[in-house]
């Protein structure tokens, strides 16, 4: 309430208006306003470096998968050929066994052996159904009906060789870059705790208006008098603050941020050996994919020519049932092996772009 008193309550009213602004301005802070942008600007780069983290783990856990995918169904058709081989070797069995050539026993042995084919097919197939499940997880159109993944260009011979031998740069990797934010963050927020005992200059200036309706002799203003300030004025002054009773509490918090600090720096050293070791495993992965990769064509060759020959020398009556048991078993294992150890380059290669921190050069390989 503004204006004189009236000495006497008669129920009048008058406008009165009142207005002030206030401005605090702190010239200089020991740099305690830098440490606490430094420390938001590392809080900021570290949420950036764990959505890559996040972005690559995912990117990565979907390539894995879809490699699964196409190895299973490689497996769910090496199965089925086995299928079919085994009831082909079961009629010419069966051919020579009704003719008594050939013992009834090498007959069951082949129904035996052709039934545990088809309980790999099935779980063949289990194994495909329960890989596109993981697959939708990412990829939700996996699971459209028509679906097809072609692994075609993935088979089609050995998989190029990518810049396997560049050297590891552990900077580039996500995981680094939020582990130095982390550290970034924590000696910003020391420094900003380091600065929070010094003292605090203010310097404060107002300015205040107003006005009334109410004259001095008790007389009332009719109209809209009093209803805009007309009587200003302004202050000036400085204002120190100093908390000398906080330095205790502030010196255990400054403990606490240092061990914080200490303890983000270690984790930064561990991270970057963990890094240099995946890569290390990664690239002996790759070597040995390709080198496997290399003999199963080989492996299937010699096969494909062993069980020949034992057919020939069983029909002639010089091998045992088993050795053509034994012969097909391999042809089938063969077949399946050299489709896989394709595949397996292809997911070490994905596992050795993923520990260098970036899989776009293995999906653009891919996707050629």
């Amino acid at each position: 309430m503004t204006g004189p008193a009236i000495g006497s309550n008669n129920g009048g009213s008058v406008w009165g208006s009142a207005t002030g602004l206030l401005v605090n301005w702190q010239p200089f802070d020991f740099g305690v306003r830098h440490a606490n942008v430094q420390a938001s600007l590392a809080a900021r780069d570290e949420a950036a470096a764990v959505l890559q983290r996040s972005q690559l783990d995912v990117g990565t856990a979907a390539g894995d998968a879809f490699l699964t995918l196409i190895a299973a169904q490689e497996t769910e058709k090496s199965a089925a050929a086995a299928v079919d081989s085994w009831d082909v070797l079961l009629r010419s069995i069966h051919a020579l066994t009704s003719t008594q050539l050939r013992p009834g026993a090498d007959e069951s042995r082949i129904a035996a052996e052709r039934a545990m084919a088809g309980t790999q097919l099935a779980y063949a197939r289990q194994a495909v159904e329960s890989s596109r499940a993981t697959l939708v997880k990412f990829m939700p159109h996996a699971d459209e009906s028509g679906a097809v993944f072609d692994p075609t260009h993935l088979l089609d011979g050995t998989p190029p060789v990518m810049d396997e031998d560049a050297p590891f740069q552990s900077d580039q990797h996500p995981v680094m870059a939020e582990r130095k934010a982390a550290t970034a963050r924590s000696s910003a927020q020391l420094q900003a705790t380091e600065r929070s005992w010094v003292p605090q200059f203010d310097l404060e200036g107002a300015a205040f208006a107003r006005d009334t309706g109410a004259e001095n002799d008790g007389q009332r203003l009719a109209g809209a008098n009093g209803l805009a300030p007309t009587v200003a004025n302004y202050a000036v002054g400085v204002n120190v603050t100093f908390g000398f009773m906080d330095f205790a509490s502030i010196h255990a918090r400054e403990a606490a941020q240092s061990a914080t600090v200490r303890a983000n720096k270690s984790n930064e050293q561990l991270a970057d050996r963990n890094l240099r070791e995946q890569f290390a495993k990664a690239k002996a992965v790759v070597r040995a994919a390709r080198e496997a990769a290399a003999n199963t064509p080989i492996e299937v060759k010699a096969a494909h020519t062993a069980f020949d020959q034992a057919k020939a020398r069983y029909q002639a009556g010089l091998a045992p049932i088993d050795d053509l048991a034994q012969a097909q078993r391999l042809v089938v294992q063969a077949e399946m092996d050299d489709s896989v150890e394709r595949l397996s380059v292809w997911r070490a290669l994905l596992q050795l772009d993923a520990s260098r921190g970036d899989i776009q050069p293995f999906l653009q390989t891919v996707s050629k």
